[in-house]
């Protein structure tokens, strides 16, 4: 599979979340893991908008896709704020729902960054998926 990477600036707000996931989609519409990836950006341009200075008026975020040797790599750039994203287990908690998708979907994710900006990424597999009859 050739190299390749894909980015792009959007506003920090709640319609430029609809933009990132048809970004997203343009570029990969025959992939495996279209929904996948849709639903990952989905939630990290959500948590980008929502909690950090992205959302702030005239901030913005930066969605990238990128082919990674273990998959497909997708990022949310977001303008940093005081909180680092945290994955929670508790399902009575109001956040961090978003981040526990993500950690269902991706077959691996993290946050990079400080209060500057950081960088929530997950890498999706590229492999279709195996269909087994019963």
């Amino acid at each position: 599979m050739p190299a390749w990477r894909m980015s792009r600036f959007f506003l920090g707000s709640p319609a430029s979340v609809t933009e990132a996931r048809r970004f997203v989609t343009g570029f990969l519409r025959d992939w495996p893991c279209l929904e996948a990836a849709e639903l990952v950006v989905s939630e990290l341009a959500t948590n980008a908008v929502r909690h950090s200075a992205s959302g702030r008026f005239g901030g913005r975020f930066m969605v990238t896709i990128r082919v990674a040797s273990n998959g497909l790599w997708l990022g949310v750039l977001d303008e940093g704020g005081p909180h680092s994203p945290q994955l929670s287990t508790d399902s009575d908690d109001e956040g961090g729902r978003g981040l526990l998708l993500v950690s269902t979907l991706a077959a691996q994710w993290g946050v990079c960054g400080d209060e500057h900006g950081r960088t929530v990424w997950a890498v999706l597999s590229t492999a279709p998926a195996l269909v087994t009859a019963e």
